[in-house]
């Protein structure tokens, strides 16, 4: 998704009590870097404007989430949107935090020792030329670098607009060892989460009439 510069994002993002502008520092110990260290710990990955982890995260205090995403731009209005929902509730984000990484290279901001539980995937790029395929958020190539991180009986919760992603997924999931354990071609018809908390991007493909594939991996 393009978005433009905003010269407010970077300044905020620095200046954000749950900004880490240096997440390599934080590999195998980020339970050190929330308030409740001994809460679960769910990461998700192209976190985008951050409506979805900002409703995740204030409707689940008795989880600890790391939103990750590559452009400042998305990053600030991500901080915002966090601050906003929190605002509402009137307490503080002491559950979230947000980071600025590149996903293909994760491996170098998590480790075993953080036993991450989850991993949400919402609408990433879908990479549809096939030289591009392995920049996919679910290839193979990457479901291999989460398993490095993953602790045992940990999940991917993926959702997606994307016919062909979805189902050359299912083979990725397969070939990195993961069981899929539920998945629909209709998520809003057939639920598989026990709520589905619904993005940007989600509610923009629906109202187009296009179906939301979803599914939950175990490793």
């Amino acid at each position: 998704m393009r978005i433009r510069y905003k010269k407010w994002a970077r300044p905020e993002l620095e200046a954000s009590k749950f900004y880490e502008d240096e997440p390599e520092k934080w590999k195998g110990k980020w339970k050190e870097h929330f308030k409740n260290p001994d809460l679960p710990f769910m990461i998700e990955l192209g976190c985008g404007k951050g409506q979805f982890i900002s409703k995740l995260a204030l409707e689940n205090q008795n989880v600890n989430y790391l939103a990750i995403d590559l452009i400042d731009a998305m990053l600030g209005l991500a901080k915002r949107n966090i601050e906003q929902s929190y605002k509402e509730e009137n307490i503080e984000p002491e559950n979230v935090l947000i980071t600025r990484f590149d996903i293909e290279r994760i491996n170098l901001i998590l480790d075993k020792v953080d036993n991450v539980e989850r991993i949400y995937i919402n609408f990433c790029n879908p990479w549809p030329r096939g030289k591009h395929h392995k920049k996919r958020l679910t290839h193979t190539r990457q479901l291999e670098k989460y398993k490095e991180f993953l602790k045992d009986n940990a999940e991917i919760y993926f959702k997606t607009d994307d016919d062909d992603l979805f189902n050359s997924s299912l083979i990725y999931f397969e070939e990195a060892g993961f069981e899929i354990i539920s998945r629909t071609y209709d998520l809003h018809q057939e639920p598989i989460f026990e709520k589905n908390i619904e993005t940007e991007h989600e509610k923009m493909f629906s109202e187009q009439g296009i179906k939301i594939k979803a599914l939950i991996a175990k490793i």
